[in-house]
């Protein structure tokens, strides 16, 4: 009896994860395929579909709005995610000096709200604050700078730019909190050594705080660049990828191209190329985790 235990028991472990499998391939798994499928015809959702092959990966080279639109998400990047983890890591430097201040918590908690409010609140707020009468004009005037009051998403030059500081509104909570835990979880005599050592702060920083909360700042960048370049309903809702297409985003054609110009293989494309080049990215940054965490 026992051998036959052990003889049927490699199996047992299959069925744990054959549950979870199951729900994947359901619901990820087979909108994938038939995603990737769907890339390589030309269809409008509707009509008969004909076999385009690699003509709709073409035209993300060789389709001006789309490479625009691929650049434009790289350029989000910047404010989604650069901006974010830098500013991130300057309070966390700071505050590896003083760890010990009062009202940490109630801190970290007003930087985290951003987070838990809708994109489409978010959005609706800072489409009031861009306005021509809004608030941002408004300051600009009191303190004598009415020149450069304007519609600010209605601006080709800052459109672009207006959008991604919300976005750096919405993740630098993130980050704040994500660089506080981990350095909760450094050993406060660390930092005690070093300073009876005459370690100043940059010192302090790059010796003791960043190399302790390198999987907290690998987690940030992989959340805040997912978040950058899969952007849709902040575009959507503030300038809905205009003026001109001045701020359409991979997430926004992938809607563009299937529901208002009905082509349906390209879309697919689109966002298959847009994993391709999330799952890249992601794969690169995850090399920064600690050994201890891989």
């Amino acid at each position: 009896m026992t051998r036959r235990r052990r003889q049927g028991a490699w199996w047992q472990p299959y069925l744990y994860v054959l549950p979870a499998f199951v729900v994947f391939a359901l619901f990820i798994g087979v909108p994938m395929i038939q995603t990737l499928y769907y890339s390589f015809w030309n269809w409008d959702g509707l009509s008969s579909a004909t076999w385009d092959g690699v003509g709709n990966y073409l035209a993300l080279f060789t389709d001006p709005t789309l490479r625009g639109s691929f650049a434009h998400a790289f350029v989000l990047l910047i404010f989604f995610s650069a901006i974010p983890v830098v500013l991130g890591l300057v309070l966390t430097a700071v505050m590896s000096r003083a760890h010990r201040m009062p009202g940490l918590s109630f801190f970290r908690t007003v930087m985290f709200l951003p987070q838990v409010v809708t994109t489409v609140a978010v959005a609706t707020i800072w489409i009031a604050i861009y306005a021509q009468d809004g608030l941002l004009n408004q300051l600009l005037r009191v303190v004598g700078l009415s020149g450069l009051a304007q519609p600010w998403l209605g601006s080709f030059a800052y459109s672009l730019p207006a959008v991604g500081f919300v976005g750096t509104w919405l993740n630098f909570g993130l980050c704040m909190v994500l660089f506080i835990s981990g350095i909760g979880s450094i050993p406060p005599e660390r930092f005690e050594a070093a300073r009876l050592d005459g370690a100043g702060a940059a010192r302090e920083f790059f010796s003791i705080t960043l190399p302790g909360i390198r999987g907290q700042l690998a987690s940030a960048l992989t959340l805040t660049i997912i978040s950058g370049l899969k952007t849709f309903d902040l575009v959507y809702v503030t300038t809905s990828g205009g003026p001109g297409g001045s701020t359409s985003v991979p997430a926004f054609e992938v809607y563009n191209m299937a529901f208002n110009q009905g082509s349906v293989g390209g879309a697919a494309a689109v966002g298959v190329a847009l994993t391709v080049l999330i799952s890249i990215i992601t794969a690169v940054v995850n090399r920064i985790q600690p050994r201890e965490a891989e």
